[in-house]
Formats: structure tokens, sequence, C-alpha cells
């Protein structure tokens, strides 16, 4: 079943999204040369503190950390620890959430640590994210759950290839609905399998995590034995980028961007819908 949200309810998720979108700001300055991904996260759990949220990532299923950390290889639930310092020509995709009085907000993006990046890594995170907003565009009245998936895979396909070959759409994770919890129906696949059908119908109170991971090479990915981190198959590096994105009566808003989205989804001639805590 798919949790529909009241215009009230989404005002709650706004309000964690901002929190999540705090998170994301003071990660992305953290990310320096000999930082450790430990070191990240105790900037997150300081951020969510002073908003007087609670951190949906930590205890989840046991995880042990308030966000995830995800090097260069790693693509989702990398786990902070002291031993992985941050090094110039690093990526990071760092994801996060909060919860405020019963309701999530989930997002995630890709960082460049320092200097000296390849340029594919460059494009590697701008079609990851650029994705991203291809699947968040067609959230809008009539449209099913299957055309998110097409338009993220649509744009993927579309892009020159990298010098690897190939850019790989990750199988095993994709996005989720989440409100009164981070991780709900539907499951949001970032490509169309016809087995799956077209999923359910988007009307206003839908929320759902849009969040494509890509590499450079294979999709396919093996889990460490700490039981969280993935890897991809073949060492070749990869972008996660994240949004929450409720459908309301007016269109779009994106619950975990400061302006609600409204800045990228005009490049999509998409107009947001307004911010219920404006």
């Amino acid at each position: 079943m798919v949790e529909i949200k009241t215009p009230e309810q989404i005002a709650k998720m706004r309000e964690a999204g901002l929190v999540v979108a705090a998170i994301h700001q003071a990660t992305r300055e953290a990310a320096v040369p000999g930082a450790s991904t430990k070191d990240l996260d105790d900037v997150a759990r300081k951020v969510i503190a002073d908003h007087g949220a609670k951190s949906n990532f930590l205890g989840y299923g046991g995880f042990p950390a308030t966000i995830c950390t995800s090097v260069n290889d790693v693509v989702v639930h990398g786990i902070p620890d002291r031993e992985t310092v941050l090094k110039d020509g690093d990526i990071i995709s760092i994801d996060a959430g909060a919860i405020v009085d019963g309701w999530h907000g989930d997002a995630a993006f890709t960082a460049f640590v320092g200097e000296g990046h390849a340029p594919e890594l460059h494009e590697l995170s701008r079609v990851t994210e650029e994705s991203m907003w291809a699947g968040i565009a067609a959230v809008r009245k009539g449209n099913r759950l299957v055309d998110i998936s097409k338009a993220i895979e649509g744009y993927i396909r579309r892009q020159p290839r990298p010098a690897s070959g190939k850019y790989g759409i990750v199988e095993d994770y994709g996005g989720h609905g989440i409100g009164s919890q981070m991780h709900m129906d539907p499951h949001l696949l970032n490509y169309v399998s016809k087995k799956r059908g077209k999923g359910p119908r988007l009307v206003p109170g839908f929320c759902i995590a849009i969040e494509p991971m890509v590499s450079l090479g294979t999709a396919k990915t093996h889990v460490l034995s700490d039981d969280w981190t993935v890897k991809t198959d073949d060492g070749t590096w990869s972008s996660h980028w994240e949004h929450t994105v409720a459908l309301t009566e007016d269109g779009p808003l994106v619950l975990t961007a400061v302006d609600g989205g409204a800045a990228k989804l005009a490049e999509y001639g998409v107009q947001t819908a307004p911010d219920p805590l404006a």
C-alpha cells in the first residue's frame, strides 16, 4: 500500500527535508582532504541535534552511524569510521536523513574531495544528478511510477559514453516511498523492467525518494562482510544522488532542496508547488 500524505503531513516532511539540506551543506564543507568519514558523521550529528530532529539512519536495521559515507567504488551504505581518511582526488557520496515529529526526509549527494579529479568523474556525477532531476520532473499527476524510471534511464542512456565504455545503472538498489517511515512502498527502479509493470498512478499526497546510482562500469554490486557496505564488482567508481519529492495539488515539491527544486525543475519547464513553510 502506498501512503498518501495530507498537506499538513507534507509540511512536516518539508521540515525534515530542510534539516537534511542543512546536513548536506555542513558535510559538503567538511569533506576535505585529511578529514575522516567519522568526522563527517560527527558534523551530521551536531546539525541534527541543533535542529531538534532525530536521525533515521542511526540504529536502522542496526546501522551504527548517522550518515552513509560511500567513497570511490563504494556505491551506497558506507559506514563512517576513523580509518577512512579522505584525500585529494576522492569522490564521496553522503546519504543523510532526519525525522521531525515522526515524518522523514532522505537525500544524498556526491562531493569531490580536493583536486585532481578526472573529467570522466565530473561527468559521472553530472549524469547521475541530472538523471535524478529528469526523474523528479516526471513526478506529476496522471503519470505512473514507471514514468519516473523511464525518465532516469532515458537520460543516462542518451549521454555520450565514458572512456570506460558505458554507465552502469545499479540494479540492486533504488528509490522508495517515504513518509511515516524512511523506506516504504513503492520501490522505484532506476531503469524500466517489463516484469514490474507500470506501478501505481501518481496522485497528490504521493511522496517518493528518487535516487539513481551509476558507475563507470558494471551495474553489479556486492556487500562486504560488515553487511552494509556495497561496492561495484569491477572496482569502478560510482555516483549517488537523491532527493525526497512530494506531489501536491499544485505540482511537485522537492522537500530536501532549499529552494524546493524550483531552479532545476524550471529547466524542464516544471513549476514547483508553493513551499508550505514559506
